[in-house]
């Protein structure tokens, strides 16, 4: 894939993390703490936030409406740095030594903002 990726051809399409709701007839969708906060204070009192963990708690037409539909998506290029960054994370915290794993997330954890216990 690396072509692919250098080449600018991979895209990841991001769902929100947030849907906020007041009553049944207001809806929108947030993508950070900040946004969500920001909606919330737009909209008023009485608004719920329904945090989302994956794309498995999302019904087909949110999913449509918030992931898939190439009107309302949101994509993100792909680069090489990121595929770099991404894999040698991965095997980091997959890998079968254990201080490295511990280092990291002992080097990492401050940096944390969405951390669901």
């Amino acid at each position: 894939m690396r072509p692919l990726i250098e080449q600018g051809h991979v895209y990841l399409a991001q769902p929100p993390l947030y849907k906020i709701k007041k009553g049944k007839s207001q809806e929108k969708y947030a993508f950070s703490d900040a946004e969500r906060d920001a909606i919330i204070a737009e909209m008023g009192g009485n608004t719920e936030a329904e945090r989302y963990k994956g794309l498995g708690e999302m019904d087909p037409e949110q999913l449509w409406e918030t992931t898939m539909n190439p009107e309302t998506r949101t994509l993100l290029k792909v680069t090489v740095g990121d595929a770099l960054l991404a894999d040698e994370t991965f095997s980091l915290l997959m890998g079968d030594e254990v201080e490295p794993r511990r280092a990291f997330i002992e080097q990492n954890a401050r940096f944390v903002e969405n951390l669901d216990v």
